[in-house]
C-alpha cells in the first residue's frame, strides 16, 4: 500500500472510529435538520468542516499553530453542544441566511476539530519526506467518511420521516437531543477547567 492510499485509509477511519465518535456526533449535529431532499446543503455543510479540519490540521502539522491539547479536547464536545442544541432552537434553516449561518459554524468548528488530531498526525508524518500528499490524502478520506456517514443517517431518515411516518420535527428533535446529551456528558469527561 503507498502513502497516498495510507493515509487516505487513515482519514476515513478517523472519521468512522466509533471509539473516537465526536466526529459522527459532530456530522449528526449538523445533519439534523435536514431530510434527504437536501443532500446537496449536507454535503455542502460536511465539505466546509472538512475545509476547516483541513486547515488547522496542516497549520497544526507544520507548527504554525499550536493549542492546548486539554482545551481543544473540552472545546469539540462544545461545538457539538452548540450544533446540536442550535437544532433544537431552529429545528428547520429555512432561508439562506440560516443555511449561510450554519456552513460559517460548520467552517469555524471544523478549524477546532484539526487541531484535536495534528498531535497524533504530526507523529506519524515525521517519517514522510513531504507532508503535502499524506496530509491531502487525509483529508480526503476525512470527507469520505462523512459522506458515508451523511449517506447511513439519511436512509434512515428517509425511512422514518419519509416512510414510517415519523414527524421531521421530531426526528430533528431526537437526534439533536441524543446529540446534546452525549456531548454534555463529553464536556463534563474533559472539563478544562
Amino acid at each position: 500500500m503507498n502513502s497516498f492510499q495510507l493515509y487516505f485509509k487513515l482519514g476515513v477511519q478517523h472519521i468512522l472510529d466509533l471509539q473516537g465518535f465526536d466526529h459522527i456526533l459532530f456530522v449528526l449535529a449538523l445533519c439534523a435538520v435536514y431530510v434527504a431532499r437536501d443532500w446537496k446543503k449536507i454535503l455542502w455543510l460536511v465539505t466546509f468542516f472538512t475545509v476547516g479540519h483541513s486547515v488547522t490540521l496542516a497549520l497544526a502539522t507544520f507548527k504554525v499553530v499550536t493549542v492546548n491539547s486539554d482545551l481543544i479536547e473540552f472545546l469539540i464536545p462544545v461545538t457539538i453542544a452548540i450544533t446540536a442544541f442550535s437544532s433544537i432552537l431552529k429545528p428547520k434553516p429555512n432561508t439562506s441566511r440560516g443555511f449561510q449561518f450554519a456552513y460559517g459554524y460548520a467552517l469555524f468548528f471544523g478549524l477546532i476539530h484539526g487541531l484535536g488530531f495534528s498531535n497524533y498526525l504530526r507523529q506519524l508524518l515525521g517519517s514522510e519526506a513531504s507532508i503535502w500528499q499524506p496530509l491531502l490524502a487525509f483529508n480526503l478520506g476525512l470527507e469520505l467518511g462523512q459522506v458515508v456517514i451523511v449517506g447511513i443517517y439519511l436512509a434512515i431518515t428517509s425511512i422514518l420521516v419519509g416512510l414510517a411516518g415519523v414527524k421531521r420535527r421530531e426526528w430533528t428533535l431526537i437526534i439533536s437531543a441524543f446529540v446534546l446529551g452525549i456531548a454534555l456528558m463529553l464536556m463534563l469527561e474533559t472539563k478544562y477547567w
